[in-house]
């Protein structure tokens, strides 16, 4: 089996030899300076560093170290950096962790304790190593764009398991920005019409004059403008699904035409004399009370029974327990390789503040606050006010039974420093102050995975 690759960078020649004889176990890589110490990241990636920051052209300071530093970790952020200093260079070493180093070692150096520490590091990257893979496979899922772990929505993650392969129409209703799109999409993947179109038409968005045409296509001259023969969406749609956002916004007129195709599964173009059949799968979604609106006469009745053979309601952020604090770290992540920024973390009030904001947008307000935030960060913190969301308050909750409530404060506490470590079992038990067995009792009491 081939060694791993531990590069060494150290201007020293004797230290060189000795770090190369006592990490025999290892494919050593060596390098003096900063440019072969960055030809070898690009070339080998090496999981583990270990580094000298007094380098050339600055032997005596920390300079060119702590460059060096900040290049290797934007070339590969998962590299575990461990500093080498003697005690001069403490308030460096320091620093340099701050930056974003793994580990520091005082000089002189010993074998055995240095052994020990990049073989954690090297553990440490393995595993992140494997998640990442794993979590690369479950993004081939259909559902996998749906980042959560409040009960509520896993439970509509397996309706939708449940009701993708049917061939029923589906109502979706849930507030703007909480993901219906992805649902539709997730719908349309997990049946069998997957390998057809996905055609989406938002209601709300095209005038009414012009969203029959959109809908039911036209022939050539069937009005001014009409240069040549266009289909509609419905017709692009056929054999795949056809996805209508924000149905509640529809004129009662084209309400009557979209009934009759789904009676009828045939459609006329605007201007045209014959009968097309169409076959979709009908996935509709609204932010609206479709009965209300029906009761006060500006939704059809009929349509809205025809629409809803299942109906699945996507429940706000505000109200899924430990997604704030989830979603945030995974958009933070998202957004910091999209953006080119070293890993940040979020200042305690920040999170404070996630966790307590409504989110009356839901997740997509939510992934622009976070994206606003890593750029506007100049730290590797992000603070509250990069956020721009307001100071969190204290408030009171009332509660009933004794057990009940300890319970479900329990729960509700449990998921919360779970999503704020991130899914780390370690770090989770020890914001809450507990041993990592008792933490594991009590996921397994509540029934958390």
């Amino acid at each position: 089996m081939s060694k791993t690759k531990l590069l060494v960078i150290e201007d020293d020649p004797g230290l060189q030899k000795q770090l190369r004889w006592s990490f025999d176990a290892y494919e050593v890589l060596v390098a003096g300076d900063r440019e072969a110490a960055l030809a070898h990241v690009r070339r080998h990636a090496p999981p583990v560093v270990t580094m000298d920051l007094g380098l050339p052209p600055d032997p005596d300071g920390a300079t060119e170290g702590l460059a060096t530093l900040q290049q290797i970790l934007a070339l590969a952020p998962d590299t575990k950096v461990i500093i080498l200093s003697g005690n001069q260079d403490r308030a460096h070493a320091l620093k340099a962790i701050a930056l974003g180093a793994y580990d520091f070692h005082q000089k002189p150096f010993d074998a055995d304790m240095l052994t020990l520490v990049i073989e954690r590091a090297c553990y440490l990257y393995t595993i992140q190593q494997e998640n990442r893979r794993m979590l690369q496979t479950q993004a081939d899922s259909p559902l996998a764009g749906i980042i959560t772990r409040d009960p509520g929505m896993l439970k509509l993650c397996r309706s939708v398991e449940k009701v993708a392969p049917s061939s029923a129409s589906v109502m979706l209703l849930g507030d703007s920005g909480s993901g219906k799109e992805l649902i539709a999409r997730a719908l349309h993947a997990l049946n069998a019409r997957h390998d057809k179109r996905f055609v989406a038409i938002n209601c709300a968005a095209i005038p009414e004059n012009l969203l029959e045409s959109e809908l039911f296509g036209y022939e050539k001259g069937a009005f001014t403008g009409a240069a040549k023969q266009t289909l509609g969406k419905i017709e692009l749609a056929h054999g795949g699904t056809f996805f209508l956002d924000e149905i509640g916004d529809m004129a009662l007129a084209l309400q009557s035409k979209l009934l009759r195709f789904l009676q009828e599964r045939v459609i006329e173009r605007i201007g045209g004399r014959s009968e097309i059949a169409v076959d979709v799968r009908i996935v509709c979604a609204t932010h609206q009370n479709l009965k209300a609106l029906a009761e006060a006469g500006r939704f059809r009745e009929d349509l809205f029974y025809r629409l809803s053979e299942i109906v699945l309601t996507i429940p706000p952020l505000r109200e899924r327990i430990g997604d704030c604090a989830l979603l945030a770290h995974h958009f933070k992540k998202k957004f910091c390789a999209s953006e080119g920024r070293s890993a940040l973390n979020f200042r305690p009030d920040a999170m404070a503040a996630i966790e307590a904001y409504p989110w009356p947008g839901n997740v997509r307000e939510m992934e622009n606050c976070i994206k606003r935030a890593v750029i506007m960060s100049e730290g590797l913190q992000i603070s509250l006010d990069d956020l721009g969301l307001p100071a969190p308050s204290e408030c009171s909750e009332e509660t009933v039974n004794l057990r009940q409530a300890r319970d479900a404060a329990e729960y509700q506490v449990m998921v919360k420093a779970l999503a704020r470590a991130g899914g780390n079992i370690l770090k989770a038990a020890e914001l809450l102050g507990v041993s990592r067995p008792t933490l594991y009792d009590l996921m397994n009491h509540h029934g958390i995975k």
